[in-house]
Protein backbone atom coordinates (compact mmCIF):
# COMPACT_ATOMS: atom_id res chain seq x y z
CA UNK A 1 0.00 0.00 0.00
CA UNK A 2 2.98 2.58 0.93
CA UNK A 3 4.31 1.81 -2.33
CA UNK A 4 0.89 2.62 -4.23
CA UNK A 5 0.35 5.47 -2.57
CA UNK A 6 4.31 6.79 -3.27
CA UNK A 7 3.26 6.31 -6.82
CA UNK A 8 0.00 8.22 -6.92
CA UNK A 9 1.73 11.59 -5.69
CA UNK A 10 3.67 13.76 -6.86
CA UNK A 11 7.33 12.72 -6.09
CA UNK A 12 8.10 15.32 -3.36
CA UNK A 13 11.46 15.04 -1.90
CA UNK A 14 9.75 16.53 1.64
CA UNK A 15 7.47 13.65 1.37
CA UNK A 16 9.70 11.22 0.71
CA UNK A 17 11.89 12.87 3.37
CA UNK A 18 8.96 12.57 5.90
CA UNK A 19 8.27 8.40 5.47
CA UNK A 20 12.22 7.28 4.81
CA UNK A 21 15.71 7.86 6.21
CA UNK A 22 18.27 9.63 3.44
CA UNK A 23 19.66 5.60 3.15
CA UNK A 24 16.14 4.68 1.99
CA UNK A 25 15.28 7.74 -0.30
CA UNK A 26 18.52 6.44 -2.27
CA UNK A 27 16.97 3.24 -2.78
CA UNK A 28 14.15 4.12 -4.21
CA UNK A 29 15.59 6.24 -6.60
CA UNK A 30 15.63 3.65 -9.56
CA UNK A 31 12.26 3.12 -8.93
CA UNK A 32 11.17 6.60 -9.08
CA UNK A 33 13.72 7.87 -11.24
CA UNK A 34 14.31 10.62 -8.74
CA UNK A 35 16.92 13.35 -10.14
CA UNK A 36 20.15 12.86 -7.61
CA UNK A 37 22.75 15.95 -6.61
CA UNK A 38 25.99 14.45 -5.93
CA UNK A 39 28.11 16.59 -3.33
CA UNK A 40 30.80 14.98 -0.78
CA UNK A 41 30.27 13.26 2.61
CA UNK A 42 31.95 14.10 6.22
CA UNK A 43 32.33 17.78 6.99
CA UNK A 44 30.11 19.61 5.31
CA UNK A 45 30.87 23.55 4.02
CA UNK A 46 29.14 26.62 3.15
CA UNK A 47 30.03 26.51 -0.47
CA UNK A 48 28.60 23.14 -1.26
CA UNK A 49 25.23 24.28 1.37
CA UNK A 50 24.46 27.06 -1.21
CA UNK A 51 25.47 25.41 -4.56
CA UNK A 52 23.07 22.55 -3.16
CA UNK A 53 20.82 24.50 -2.11
CA UNK A 54 20.87 26.80 -5.58
CA UNK A 55 19.96 23.90 -8.00
CA UNK A 56 17.37 22.52 -5.91
CA UNK A 57 15.58 26.03 -6.88
CA UNK A 58 15.60 24.93 -10.53
CA UNK A 59 12.89 22.67 -11.89
CA UNK A 60 14.95 19.61 -13.19
CA UNK A 61 16.12 19.39 -9.21
CA UNK A 62 13.19 20.69 -7.15
CA UNK A 63 12.98 16.68 -6.12
CA UNK A 64 16.04 15.76 -6.10
CA UNK A 65 17.77 13.66 -3.86
CA UNK A 66 21.33 14.83 -1.87
CA UNK A 67 23.85 11.94 -2.45
CA UNK A 68 27.11 12.89 -0.08
CA UNK A 69 29.58 10.63 -1.29
CA UNK A 70 32.94 10.64 -2.16
CA UNK A 71 33.25 6.75 -4.15
CA UNK A 72 33.78 7.57 -7.83
CA UNK A 73 31.04 4.65 -8.38
CA UNK A 74 28.45 6.12 -6.49
CA UNK A 75 28.90 10.05 -8.27
CA UNK A 76 28.91 8.52 -11.74
CA UNK A 77 25.56 7.58 -11.09
CA UNK A 78 24.57 11.48 -10.07
CA UNK A 79 23.07 13.39 -12.56
CA UNK A 80 24.80 16.53 -11.44
CA UNK A 81 28.11 16.65 -8.61
CA UNK A 82 29.34 20.09 -7.02
CA UNK A 83 32.29 20.14 -4.63
CA UNK A 84 34.15 16.38 -5.05
CA UNK A 85 35.09 14.52 -7.81
CA UNK A 86 38.25 16.97 -8.81
CA UNK A 87 36.17 17.70 -12.56
CA UNK A 88 34.75 20.54 -13.60
CA UNK A 89 33.24 20.26 -16.85
CA UNK A 90 30.05 22.23 -17.17
CA UNK A 91 28.73 20.09 -20.36
CA UNK A 92 29.37 17.14 -18.17
CA UNK A 93 27.62 19.01 -15.66
CA UNK A 94 30.67 18.24 -13.30
CA UNK A 95 31.44 21.08 -10.82
CA UNK A 96 34.39 20.71 -8.29
CA UNK A 97 37.07 23.63 -7.94
CA UNK A 98 39.54 21.55 -5.89
CA UNK A 99 41.60 20.11 -8.56
CA UNK A 100 45.43 20.93 -9.15
CA UNK A 101 45.03 23.72 -11.92
CA UNK A 102 41.71 24.76 -11.41
CA UNK A 103 41.61 29.06 -10.86
CA UNK A 104 38.64 30.08 -12.49
CA UNK A 105 36.88 33.20 -11.24
CA UNK A 106 34.14 35.22 -12.86
CA UNK A 107 36.28 37.06 -14.71
CA UNK A 108 37.77 34.08 -16.51
CA UNK A 109 34.67 32.87 -17.15
CA UNK A 110 32.54 35.80 -18.27
CA UNK A 111 35.13 36.72 -20.63
CA UNK A 112 36.25 39.92 -19.05
CA UNK A 113 32.60 41.07 -18.94
CA UNK A 114 32.78 40.62 -14.91
CA UNK A 115 35.27 42.28 -12.97
CA UNK A 116 35.69 39.61 -9.92
CA UNK A 117 38.91 38.06 -9.81
CA UNK A 118 38.18 35.63 -6.70
CA UNK A 119 38.49 31.74 -7.42
CA UNK A 120 35.29 30.05 -7.02
CA UNK A 121 33.90 27.46 -4.87
CA UNK A 122 31.34 25.33 -5.75
CA UNK A 123 28.83 28.24 -5.00
CA UNK A 124 30.05 30.36 -7.33
CA UNK A 125 30.57 28.19 -10.24
CA UNK A 126 26.86 27.23 -9.79
CA UNK A 127 25.94 30.38 -9.78
CA UNK A 128 28.04 31.50 -12.82
CA UNK A 129 26.37 28.58 -14.65
CA UNK A 130 22.46 28.55 -13.25
CA UNK A 131 22.00 31.94 -11.04
CA UNK A 132 20.14 33.96 -13.65
CA UNK A 133 17.71 31.14 -13.40
CA UNK A 134 17.78 30.60 -9.86
CA UNK A 135 17.32 34.47 -9.64
CA UNK A 136 14.37 34.96 -12.05
CA UNK A 137 12.89 32.04 -10.48
CA UNK A 138 12.65 33.38 -6.95
CA UNK A 139 11.94 37.08 -7.92
CA UNK A 140 9.63 36.58 -11.47
CA UNK A 141 12.49 39.34 -13.11
CA UNK A 142 12.56 38.11 -16.64
CA UNK A 143 16.00 36.78 -18.37
CA UNK A 144 17.64 38.87 -20.11
CA UNK A 145 16.19 41.90 -17.91
CA UNK A 146 17.94 44.71 -16.79
CA UNK A 147 16.76 44.13 -13.33
CA UNK A 148 18.28 40.92 -13.04
CA UNK A 149 21.30 41.35 -14.65
CA UNK A 150 21.59 44.16 -11.66
CA UNK A 151 20.45 42.09 -9.54
CA UNK A 152 22.94 39.15 -10.43
CA UNK A 153 26.10 41.05 -10.05
CA UNK A 154 24.63 42.93 -6.38
CA UNK A 155 24.44 39.21 -5.27
CA UNK A 156 27.13 37.99 -6.23
CA UNK A 157 29.56 40.91 -5.27
CA UNK A 158 27.91 41.05 -1.80
CA UNK A 159 26.93 37.33 -1.00
CA UNK A 160 28.94 34.54 -2.90
CA UNK A 161 32.08 36.22 -3.56
CA UNK A 162 32.52 35.86 0.38
CA UNK A 163 31.67 32.24 0.69
CA UNK A 164 33.97 31.84 -2.46
CA UNK A 165 36.73 33.15 -0.61
CA UNK A 166 36.68 31.96 2.55
CA UNK A 167 36.02 28.29 1.15
CA UNK A 168 39.77 28.91 -0.93
CA UNK A 169 41.79 30.43 2.14
CA UNK A 170 41.41 34.08 0.59
CA UNK A 171 42.08 36.94 3.22
CA UNK A 172 40.19 39.85 3.34
CA UNK A 173 43.03 41.63 4.40
CA UNK A 174 46.90 41.81 5.04
CA UNK A 175 48.71 40.75 8.34
CA UNK A 176 47.06 39.30 11.16
CA UNK A 177 43.68 40.00 12.05
CA UNK A 178 43.36 42.17 15.11
CA UNK A 179 40.30 40.45 16.06
CA UNK A 180 38.37 37.08 15.01
CA UNK A 181 35.10 37.51 13.26
CA UNK A 182 32.94 34.39 14.03
CA UNK A 183 29.50 35.23 13.04
CA UNK A 184 29.63 34.87 8.89
CA UNK A 185 27.70 32.86 7.23
CA UNK A 186 30.98 30.60 6.80
CA UNK A 187 31.13 29.90 10.27
CA UNK A 188 27.28 29.67 11.59
CA UNK A 189 26.91 26.49 8.69
CA UNK A 190 30.64 25.26 9.99
CA UNK A 191 29.20 25.12 13.29
CA UNK A 192 25.93 22.77 12.31
CA UNK A 193 28.32 19.96 11.48
CA UNK A 194 28.61 16.88 14.14
CA UNK A 195 30.52 17.62 17.12
CA UNK A 196 33.48 15.14 17.88
CA UNK A 197 31.97 14.16 21.04
CA UNK A 198 28.18 13.50 19.83
CA UNK A 199 26.73 10.01 20.36
CA UNK A 200 24.03 10.44 17.34
CA UNK A 201 25.65 11.46 14.43
CA UNK A 202 23.09 12.23 12.00
CA UNK A 203 25.28 14.17 9.50
CA UNK A 204 22.78 13.72 6.17
CA UNK A 205 19.74 15.00 8.47
CA UNK A 206 22.50 18.36 9.66
CA UNK A 207 23.23 19.03 6.02
CA UNK A 208 19.70 19.11 5.01
CA UNK A 209 19.10 21.56 8.40
CA UNK A 210 22.21 23.66 6.82
CA UNK A 211 20.98 23.79 3.15
CA UNK A 212 17.77 25.39 5.24
CA UNK A 213 19.38 27.84 7.38
CA UNK A 214 21.44 28.86 4.37
CA UNK A 215 18.56 29.18 1.79
CA UNK A 216 17.15 31.27 4.39
CA UNK A 217 20.00 33.90 4.58
CA UNK A 218 20.52 33.26 0.51
CA UNK A 219 16.46 34.44 0.14
CA UNK A 220 16.99 37.49 2.29
CA UNK A 221 19.61 38.85 0.83
CA UNK A 222 17.52 38.38 -3.14
CA UNK A 223 14.91 40.29 -1.16
CA UNK A 224 16.66 43.22 0.07
CA UNK A 225 18.60 43.48 -3.14
CA UNK A 226 14.80 43.20 -5.48
CA UNK A 227 12.99 45.51 -2.86
CA UNK A 228 15.06 48.15 -1.78
CA UNK A 229 18.55 47.84 -3.11
CA UNK A 230 16.83 47.90 -7.32
CA UNK A 231 14.07 50.61 -6.52
CA UNK A 232 17.21 52.91 -4.74
CA UNK A 233 19.01 52.39 -7.91
CA UNK A 234 15.91 53.49 -10.11
CA UNK A 235 15.43 56.84 -8.18
CA UNK A 236 19.63 57.56 -8.82
CA UNK A 237 19.28 56.15 -12.20
CA UNK A 238 16.66 58.79 -13.23
CA UNK A 239 18.19 61.86 -11.37
CA UNK A 240 21.58 61.31 -13.36
CA UNK A 241 19.80 60.99 -16.41
CA UNK A 242 18.14 64.91 -15.38
CA UNK A 243 21.05 66.32 -13.95
CA UNK A 244 20.71 68.61 -16.50
CA UNK A 245 17.57 69.54 -15.91
CA UNK A 246 19.10 70.76 -12.36
CA UNK A 247 22.08 72.90 -13.76
CA UNK A 248 23.48 72.82 -16.76
CA UNK A 249 26.64 71.43 -15.94
CA UNK A 250 25.54 68.17 -14.89
CA UNK A 251 27.40 67.95 -11.75
CA UNK A 252 24.49 68.20 -9.22
CA UNK A 253 21.70 65.88 -9.40
CA UNK A 254 18.08 65.77 -7.32
CA UNK A 255 16.76 63.07 -5.78
CA UNK A 256 12.60 62.26 -5.97
CA UNK A 257 13.03 61.12 -2.54
CA UNK A 258 15.93 60.18 -0.20
CA UNK A 259 17.48 56.66 -0.62
CA UNK A 260 20.73 55.23 -0.05
CA UNK A 261 22.49 56.88 -3.10
CA UNK A 262 26.53 56.69 -2.57
CA UNK A 263 26.92 53.33 -4.14
CA UNK A 264 24.12 53.24 -6.68
CA UNK A 265 25.85 57.00 -7.96
CA UNK A 266 29.66 55.72 -7.94
CA UNK A 267 28.56 52.61 -10.38
CA UNK A 268 26.59 54.19 -12.63
CA UNK A 269 28.82 57.04 -13.33
CA UNK A 270 31.60 54.22 -14.11
CA UNK A 271 29.11 52.15 -16.43
CA UNK A 272 27.58 55.14 -18.20
CA UNK A 273 30.77 56.94 -18.57
CA UNK A 274 30.10 59.98 -17.46
CA UNK A 275 31.86 63.49 -18.74
CA UNK A 276 31.58 65.09 -15.47
CA UNK A 277 31.65 63.20 -12.40
CA UNK A 278 28.82 64.81 -10.16
CA UNK A 279 29.53 67.12 -7.12
CA UNK A 280 26.85 67.00 -5.15
CA UNK A 281 23.51 65.18 -4.45
CA UNK A 282 20.43 66.99 -3.23
CA UNK A 283 17.41 65.14 -1.85
CA UNK A 284 14.15 65.99 0.34
CA UNK A 285 13.96 65.27 4.50
CA UNK A 286 10.87 64.36 6.21
CA UNK A 287 9.88 67.42 7.48
CA UNK A 288 10.12 69.35 3.75
CA UNK A 289 13.34 70.81 4.40
CA UNK A 290 16.20 69.99 1.95
CA UNK A 291 19.79 68.62 2.35
CA UNK A 292 22.71 69.13 0.13
CA UNK A 293 25.71 66.24 0.16
CA UNK A 294 29.17 65.96 -1.35
CA UNK A 295 29.75 63.26 -3.33
CA UNK A 296 32.81 61.20 -1.46
CA UNK A 297 35.67 59.82 -3.73
CA UNK A 298 34.29 56.10 -2.57
CA UNK A 299 31.65 54.21 -0.58
CA UNK A 300 33.03 54.41 2.74
CA UNK A 301 35.13 57.64 1.96
CA UNK A 302 35.19 60.32 4.43
CA UNK A 303 36.91 62.35 1.30
CA UNK A 304 34.81 64.79 -1.04
CA UNK A 305 35.10 65.40 -4.19
CA UNK A 306 34.25 69.15 -3.74
CA UNK A 307 33.11 69.66 -0.23
CA UNK A 308 31.09 73.00 0.81
CA UNK A 309 32.37 76.02 1.55
CA UNK A 310 35.38 76.17 4.30
CA UNK A 311 33.88 79.55 5.25
CA UNK A 312 30.22 78.13 6.31
CA UNK A 313 31.41 75.39 7.88
CA UNK A 314 30.19 75.19 11.62
CA UNK A 315 27.80 77.82 11.04
CA UNK A 316 23.79 77.66 11.41
CA UNK A 317 20.78 79.52 10.68
CA UNK A 318 20.39 83.21 10.39
CA UNK A 319 24.22 83.40 10.50
CA UNK A 320 25.12 81.15 7.61
CA UNK A 321 22.21 82.87 5.46
CA UNK A 322 23.96 86.47 5.69
CA UNK A 323 27.47 84.73 5.53
CA UNK A 324 26.24 83.05 1.99
CA UNK A 325 23.99 85.16 0.73
CA UNK A 326 21.72 82.65 0.66
CA UNK A 327 18.27 82.95 2.12
CA UNK A 328 16.67 80.14 4.10
CA UNK A 329 20.19 78.42 5.32
CA UNK A 330 20.11 75.75 8.49
CA UNK A 331 23.36 74.13 9.09
CA UNK A 332 26.51 72.99 7.08
CA UNK A 333 28.31 70.79 8.90
CA UNK A 334 31.97 71.63 10.61
CA UNK A 335 33.29 68.86 8.18
CA UNK A 336 31.42 70.43 4.74
CA UNK A 337 30.32 67.21 3.54
CA UNK A 338 26.47 68.02 4.44
CA UNK A 339 24.37 71.52 4.59
CA UNK A 340 20.41 71.54 4.69
CA UNK A 341 18.45 74.48 3.39
CA UNK A 342 14.88 74.92 4.10
CA UNK A 343 14.00 75.02 0.86
CA UNK A 344 15.62 73.21 -2.91
CA UNK A 345 16.71 76.64 -4.27
CA UNK A 346 18.25 77.47 -1.16
CA UNK A 347 19.78 73.69 -1.43
CA UNK A 348 20.79 74.14 -4.99
CA UNK A 349 22.25 77.32 -4.24
CA UNK A 350 24.73 76.13 -1.91
CA UNK A 351 25.87 73.42 -4.23
CA UNK A 352 26.68 75.82 -7.09
CA UNK A 353 28.35 79.05 -5.00
CA UNK A 354 30.67 76.25 -3.82
CA UNK A 355 31.42 74.96 -7.25
CA UNK A 356 31.13 78.24 -8.53
CA UNK A 357 34.21 79.64 -6.01
CA UNK A 358 36.08 76.24 -6.24
CA UNK A 359 36.44 77.30 -10.42
CA UNK A 360 38.00 80.37 -9.37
Amino acid sequence: MILLKILRVRHSTSFINSCFPFSSVLRWNTVMSIPKIGTHNGKFHCDEVLACYMLKVLPEYQEAAIVRSRDPQVLDKCDIVVDVGAVYDHDKLRYDHHQRGFNETMHSLSKSTKPWTTKLSSAGLIYYHYGERVLSALTGFSIGSSELASLYDAVYNNFIEEIDAVDNGIQDREGIPKYKITSTIGYRVSRLNSRWNDTDHKPDERFKYAMERVGEEFNDIIQHYKDSWLPARSIVLSAIEKRHEVDASGEVINLEQYCPWVEHLLMLESQMNLKKTIKFVLYPEESGKWRVQAVPLATGSFVNRVSLLEEWRGLRDQELSDLSGIPGCVFVHANGFIGGNSTLDGALSMAMITLQNRKK
